[in-house]
């Protein structure tokens, strides 16, 4: 997805106002976990999904990346595509650039093809997971490929160490039976990234070290999970209600729990389950420069990143 809300080629050509910029590490709104604690993680903020467009007027619901939550170190969006209706979907996100981080696009239903200028190529259907690292830079588009029904899917946009920002492009595209399922304790988790006892998701190699859930409760279930002390994390609901933490805060479809520190995270579904994505990751703790597209650490560094995609040096150059 662009990141270019509402603003065609000839905008993204001239440049975005350095202004516009989400410098993270003086955003008032960035949420900071807690001292650690060795008790299940408490919700330090609930946000709901706030309605937005991107790429040729695809509607969105978007937690992270916004004015009451504009990044959780090292994730910098969250946006979800849930529609039948093919007039909120239809147009998809033509060729866009990106550079400096990596996308994570998750599919519940229906298909979305991937195309790159350099002729990588791939469909994501439900079930499905591409982990993309931009990295020096790609000019992609991500093009629905269905004309009615539903459309749904996630993408996560996370973060690069300055070190990394200029490695080589990659893609991990992950087809749906390759994600394995383990059900404990009135739960079943379908485990993306990190691992649950012996099952280890097939994501490897990410710099973060992150932990990728999707986790479905039953009704009145509890599903506990341990996570590394000193990553960041979020819950989202994708359906039902959940109460989270020691405190039992509850949380509901299309809202983001950001949690704070401590050994576990706890959420125990209400009414008929719920299901939701748990997702965690080392924070990187430098400096955030952002402008459309393009996610690097200082205004001169996006300044280069534009004048590279103006010069058609951005992807080879």
């Amino acid at each position: 997805m662009t990141g270019i809300s509402r603003l065609g080629r000839r905008d993204l050509l001239q440049g975005i106002p350095a202004a516009l910029a989400v410098a993270a590490c003086r955003a008032p709104e960035d949420a900071r976990p807690a001292t650690p604690s060795p008790e299940a993680r408490p919700v330090l903020q609930v946000l709901p999904a706030a309605a937005t467009t991107e790429g040729a007027g695809v509607r969105l619901g978007r937690t992270i990346g916004t004015r009451a939550l504009a990044h959780l170190d090292p994730f910098l969006l969250l946006d979800e595509i849930k529609s039948s209706r093919p007039t909120d979907y239809a147009r998809g996100f033509p060729e866009h650039p990106h550079r400096g981080f990596e996308t994570v696009t998750i599919m519940i239903d229906g298909a979305m093809e991937h195309r790159d200028i350099v002729g990588n190529h791939g469909l994501l259907t439900g079930g499905s997971v591409q982990w993309m690292t931009a990295g020096s830079g790609i000019v992609h588009s991500e093009m629905p490929q269905q004309k009615d029904g539903l459309l749904w899917g996630f993408q996560l946009w996370v973060n690069l160490p300055r070190r990394l920002k200029m490695m080589k492009p990659r893609y991990q595209d992950i087809a749906a039976d390759r994600i394995a399922e383990v059900s404990v304790g009135g739960a079943a988790t379908r485990v993306i990234a990190g691992a649950i006892g012996g099952t280890t998701g097939p994501v490897e190699d990410i710099v973060v070290a992150p932990t990728m859930l999707d986790v479905t409760i039953g009704a009145g279930s509890t599903f506990v999970h341990e996570l590394a002390p000193s990553h960041n994390a979020f819950a989202y609901v994708l359906s039902g209600d959940v109460r989270v933490g020691g405190d039992g805060r509850a949380v509901s479809s299309r809202e983001l729990a950001v949690l704070g520190q401590g050994a576990t995270f706890v959420a125990t579904a209400s009414g008929d389950g719920a299901r939701l994505l748990l997702v965690s990751a080392e924070p990187i703790g430098e400096p955030i420069a952002r402008r459309g597209p393009f996610v690097m650490n200082t205004e001169a560094e996006l300044d280069q990143a534009f004048a590279d995609y103006r010069a058609g040096r951005l992807v080879g150059g």
